[in-house]
């Protein structure tokens, strides 16, 4: 996951107000309910030390969510009496929850915010082609090509003209595809789309294919539709969501992989926390692997004002020259630490032992 739009939670010290709530329930009493679970949710911040002012804060925005259509959920990160980011939910929560800590808690986002890759679907037929840009917000016509028009049909006579004319059919079609590939990978860049959906018949959706660049071929799913359909809502979601299990299997592979001792005696991937919290400190992670239930996520571990401030013991940071220090879970520390240096994170669901991070926590590395 991109962890940018996090950037606003770390512009600001703490304490902070983190709290996640389910909107998928909807009946004729869910705006008193709500209502009432704003209120509970308040409550319970203040008694675990919250100011009066954030409290407020986080009740206004739960009340203004008494009528909301949401399918899901949303959460809240609050302090000094504003809310200062208030995303959607890809999933409801298992329970509403609300925390008072040092750092915002981040870390289920990684679960319930999901990925939202952003696609583009082409409508590909001999001609050319329409490209549609899908997002969780909805669609958007970005362009079209439109290739050679003659000849593009192919006779079923085999009169040795004919086969002329057929040949020069292939050549127009030939022609038509690497214009359409051309087109969609300037598209992709443009848009910085993740993944590419091609509609059409199998022939020409193979063919255009073929003409991508290499480092696009792991973006594209080629939708069995026939020229000229459209693809509804439903179908973009299921391979968004493919797409997304797709690259956490990779990406957990690549982990895999990479924890062994290369060929220099020294891995690009760590796990535990005291080998996260160094490389932390030494802006080395390229992207995090958290597995929520894991035991070391919610491991005390001690940070400064700076986000690669941060140490297993107190004592440590006292070393390193920082006067301040406070007690945070250790995937929110991490995750504050990866924001500020543009890594990216990712959750990991339970898989057999030893195929996932030990304690739940790990990291591909930039450099060993």
């Amino acid at each position: 996951m991109d962890l940018a739009f996090l950037n606003p939670l770390y512009e600001h010290p703490g304490p902070w107000a983190s709290v996640y709530v389910d909107t998928s329930r909807h009946t004729e009493d869910t705006p008193h309910e709500r209502q009432l679970t704003a209120r509970a949710l308040s409550r319970e911040l203040a008694g675990q030390g919250a100011d009066d002012a954030t409290c407020r804060a986080v009740r206004d925005a739960l009340e203004e969510l008494r009528h909301s259509s949401e399918p899901h959920g949303r959460a809240i990160f609050a302090r000094a009496g504003e809310v200062v980011l208030d995303p959607p939910l890809a999933r409801a929560p298992l329970r509403d929850s609300a925390d008072w800590a040092p750092l915002p808690h981040t870390a289920p986002l990684l679960e319930l915010a999901g990925e939202d890759p952003v696609c583009v679907v082409a409508y590909v037929d001999r001609r050319g082609a329409a490209f549609e840009l899908r997002t969780a917000l909805g669609r958007q016509d970005v362009g079209s090509v439109t290739g050679r028009q003659h000849p593009i049909h192919r006779t079923s006579t085999v009169d040795w003209s004919e086969r002329h004319f057929q040949l020069k059919v292939e050549n127009t079609w030939e022609h038509n595809a690497a214009e359409i590939a051309d087109a969609l990978t300037v598209c992709q860049e443009e848009t910085r789309a993740d993944l590419l959906i091609l509609v059409g018949d199998d022939r020409e959706r193979r063919s255009v294919h073929e003409r991508l660049p290499r480092r696009l071929h792991d973006f594209v799913v080629e939708a069995r539709h026939g020229t000229g359909s459209r693809l509804i809502d439903e179908d973009v979601e299921r391979a968004r969501e493919e797409h997304v299990r797709q690259r956490a299997v990779r990406e957990l592979e690549r982990f895999l992989a990479a924890r062994e001792t290369g060929a220099e005696g020294r891995a690009v991937a760590v796990e535990g926390v005291p080998a996260l919290v160094e490389a932390a400190r030494e802006h080395r992670i390229d992207e995090l692997l958290i597995r929520p239930d894991g035991p070391d996520a919610h491991r005390e571990v001690w940070i400064g004002e700076e986000p690669d401030q941060l140490a297993v013991r107190r004592t440590d940071l006292k070393i390193l020259g920082e006067q301040h220090s406070w007690s945070a879970r250790a995937d929110d520390a991490l995750i504050r630490c990866a924001v500020a240096t543009g890594a990216g994170a990712l959750s990991v669901t339970p898989a057999p032992e030893g195929e996932t991070p030990a304690g739940g926590l790990g990291a591909l590395l930039r450099w060993p």
